[in-house]
């Protein structure tokens, strides 16, 4: 599959290791540059390219860059993808550390749902409730005790079955987490936000989920702040 990664930061970097080591060929890109990416590519086959070459010819795109800089993507970016490309976001909204405020998201839209608008394209939410270092590290073989379930959500069935096929490739258990309507289940602060939980228990946590943001994942009028000193 020709994969076209955008942002090569911990989840980035780390999906572009793990699909290169599948066999995939990866493009990935970021705001700075390929020759930024230099090391990456050496360390794992990827293509370092610009941002207006990411997606050329993709069959699947990733989407991983902070969520306020959605926006700020070159106009067409998806235009050379394959016509049925298939398009991840893992983008998660961080008002008080990083993004400020998005009014769309303060006022209820899920997270993915403002992206997709963003990109006048449909999505498919996935990769964004477990940590960097456990996406690269803690895939397991198929029926493994304590085996890590990642949620995927998305309105495409076609598309979202392609993803869970990665996960399930990458080493987690896939769970189909509904229409994308719903994929604010497993947005940050939600029971499945980054417990590693087995399919059974990303299951339990998505029902259990609240569509209420607490206060500490909305902005305030100070935000952003940092990851250090959120705001």
């Amino acid at each position: 599959m020709n994969i076209g990664i955008i942002g090569a930061g911990n989840i980035g970097g780390n999906l572009t290791r793990r699909f290169s080591e599948l066999g995939h060929s990866v493009a990935v890109a970021n705001s700075r540059g390929p020759q930024t990416l230099a090391g990456l590519a050496a360390e794992t086959g990827a293509h370092a390219v610009p941002l207006g070459e990411v997606a050329r010819g993709a069959d699947l795109v990733v989407v991983t860059i902070p969520e306020a800089s959605v926006p700020d993507l070159p106009a067409g970016v998806l235009d050379e993808a394959a016509d049925d490309v298939v398009v991840v976001d893992t983008c998660n909204y961080y008002p008080q550390q990083r993004d400020g405020r998005i009014d769309e998201i303060e006022a209820g839209l899920p997270e993915s749902r403002w992206t997709e608008a963003q990109l006048h394209h449909p999505v498919i939410k996935a990769f964004n409730n477990i940590y960097a270092q456990h996406l690269g590290d803690d895939g397991r073989p198929a029926d493994a005790p304590g085996r890590i379930a990642l949620p995927v959500a998305g309105d495409d069935e076609s598309g979202k079955a392609i993803v869970m096929h990665l996960v399930d490739a990458l080493g987690f258990d896939p769970v189909d987490a509904g229409g994308l309507d719903e994929s604010w289940r497993q947005q940050p602060g939600t029971p499945v936000y980054t417990t590693d939980k087995d399919a059974a228990g990303v299951r339990e946590a998505l029902a259990e989920a609240s569509p209420q943001r607490t206060p500490a994942w909305r902005a305030t009028e100070d935000s952003p702040g940092s990851f250090d000193t959120p705001a």
